[in-house]
């Protein structure tokens, strides 16, 4: 099938899941860059709603930020697998199937949960997994649901599915945000992880699109990080008196429904097109902490009030 050359027409987006968290976000970005871009009004299910909404918009690319990862957290896809199923694999290949049809580039924030640390890929190695790796992760149905549905879009020659990780952006009280969680919680896990700086990664999403780029990506900063380096981060730059407790992923399982993924993504690609990419310390310092430490006395506040007034 002869695609439309993407890079060289003018772009207008059409964007999948105006009321979710990257969705607003992507709005914001392409608002602020003067990008042409309508939401969709349909759902990923329904094939005569998105086909309407292509013909209202005529976009040359979509950008699909919906999907069903759960609330409060995945482990209310466990109760839920059908509705899971509907949205995360008939729904996704449905949007799939109309952008092939129609010759439309499309761009999908999937996740990168779907690989765990064993003996091919040990923690603390170094050693991540590339895009071309087979997931090893089906622990929790929202990852088995998203492994499978990426196996499936890879035989598409107009997809680029970009494999996020515990995402986070500068403000620490939204709900999402992965380090407001763990700032939360009265006890965490203490595991080296990729992760992805909305920040720093959501504009490169959009070039990625412009280019025409296609397959999978790895869509996290370079390296690990762990979850005592992010609060050591925060006792540094925000709240000296800041504590936290850990346990073991052990006891994490007796308070959690479906176990979670922990790895290291391999950000050769990512780097390659993009080599001003900060690794994940930096990229946390400059778009997370330095901007909060410019306010700290609000932001202390605020995640004090958030943690039921602990320190």
């Amino acid at each position: 099938m002869a695609f439309p050359n993407w890079q060289q027409q003018e772009p207008v987006f059409l964007v999948f899941g105006r009321s979710g968290w990257i969705g607003g976000l992507v709005g914001e970005l392409l608002t602020s860059q003067g990008t042409k871009f309508e939401y969709a009004n349909a759902r990923l299910e329904d094939r005569a709603g998105i086909l309407a909404d292509i013909e209202r918009v005529k976009p040359t690319h979509v950008l699909n930020a919906a999907g069903l990862t759960g609330r409060p957290n995945v482990d209310w896809c466990e109760d839920h697998k059908i509705e899971t199923i509907r949205v995360n694999v008939l729904g996704m290949l449905n949007l799939a199937d109309i952008c092939l049809e129609k010759k439309l580039h499309l761009t999908t924030y999937a996740t990168g949960c779907i690989f765990h640390y064993d003996k091919d890929f040990p923690e603390g190695s170094g050693k991540g997994f590339k895009e071309t790796d087979t997931p090893n992760f089906t622990g929790s149905y929202y990852s088995y649901t998203k492994a499978m549905v990426e196996s499936l879009l890879k035989e598409y020659p107009n997809i680029l599915v970009l494999r996020v990780r515990m995402p986070i952006v500068g403000d620490l009280t939204y709900t999402r945000n992965f380090i407001s969680k763990i700032i939360r919680y009265d006890k965490i896990i203490n595991i080296p992880n990729s992760m992805t700086v909305l920040p720093e990664l959501l504009p490169y999403s959009i070039e990625m699109a412009k280019r025409g780029l296609t397959g999978i990506m790895n869509y996290t900063n370079p390296g690990a990080i762990s979850h005592n380096e992010i609060m050591e981060l925060y006792k540094s730059y925000v709240d000296p008196e800041f504590t936290w407790k850990n346990f073991s992923v052990e006891e994490q399982a007796e308070v959690i429904k479906a176990p979670r993924s922990n790895n290291l993504l391999d950000t050769t690609r990512i780097e390659g097109e993009f080599p001003q990419i900060l690794p994940i310390r930096q990229s946390l310092i400059k778009h997370v902490f330095e901007p909060a430490a410019a306010n700290k006395e609000e932001v202390c506040a605020a995640v004090r009030a958030m943690r039921g007034g602990r320190v």
